[in-house]
């Protein structure tokens, strides 16, 4: 078992590479708390949630590989910088990349604020961004 917070993040990345579902399950705390700060309806909490998603993951992108590109550690946290890549089944890239900052205690992780996104290649350059993000606004209903 890993001895510091940093550990316990690699080998999450290492055993989802390997596609190992047990594994990944395994990193996490029974009461694991998912957060995604962005869209917050898709937050959970239990490790069972976290079996049904990397499950349904694994299953769409059987060559999936995650790299995790940079770490710092401060105490029980790490901020991580993450690539996941592969093929879905309909043939199309799955790019994702972002930061997830995990909590990680008694080597499982305890929680997770995730910022990761797909990779959009064509949404348009920086100004189509900022222009979007300052003039349109969802729809009622839309999920975002």
């Amino acid at each position: 078992m890993a001895s510091n917070p940093l550990q316990v993040i690699e080998r999450l990345a290492d055993v989802t590479s390997d596609h190992d579902l047990d594994a990944i399950v395994a990193c996490f705390a029974e009461d694991y708390v998912n957060l995604t700060p962005a869209h917050p309806l898709r937050g959970f909490r239990g490790r069972d949630q976290v079996r049904r998603n990397w499950g349904q993951i694994l299953a769409g992108v059987r060559d999936l590989e995650a790299t995790v590109l940079d770490a710092a550690v401060n105490g029980s946290f790490v901020w991580s910088e993450w690539r996941m890549s592969g093929t879905r089944h309909d043939g199309a890239a799955h790019e994702m990349h972002g930061v997830i900052i995990f909590e990680v205690e008694d080597e499982l992780i305890q929680a997770a604020r995730l910022y990761l996104e797909p990779v959009e290649r064509d949404s348009g350059n920086v100004e189509d961004a900022v222009h979007r993000a300052v003039t349109t606004a969802p729809e009622a209903g839309t999920r975002t």
